[in-house]
């Protein structure tokens, strides 16, 4: 298996109104490479945001299916979910804008 770069593995930040809460908490969400292990996204974070991670939790989001009559299609793809707990009084200064 290839060896991922840091900056390949973060793909976005999820920004949604739970994930807004979630940052009073110190967790921050992220879309994350499918390959990327949580050593990885752990490495990647304290890398390029400098902040020491506590914890990371990972998930697949399944992808989401419509019809149109009887055809059915994919609306979006899969993809991976990331959620980081930093340490506490550590955060992600892009954030908290």
């Amino acid at each position: 298996m290839a060896e991922l770069h840091p900056y390949d593995v973060l793909v976005r930040p999820v920004i949604t109104e739970k994930s807004n809460e979630m940052m009073d908490l110190d967790q921050y969400v992220f879309e994350v490479a499918p390959t990327a292990n949580k050593i990885q996204i752990r490495e990647a974070v304290e890398l390029i945001f400098d902040v020491e991670v506590e914890k990371v939790n990972t998930m697949v989001m399944p992808a989401k299916r419509g019809r149109r009559g009887r055809r059915a299609y994919r609306r979006t793809s899969q993809w991976k979910k990331a959620i980081v707990k930093l340490a506490p009084g550590s955060s992600i200064e892009l954030f908290n804008v």
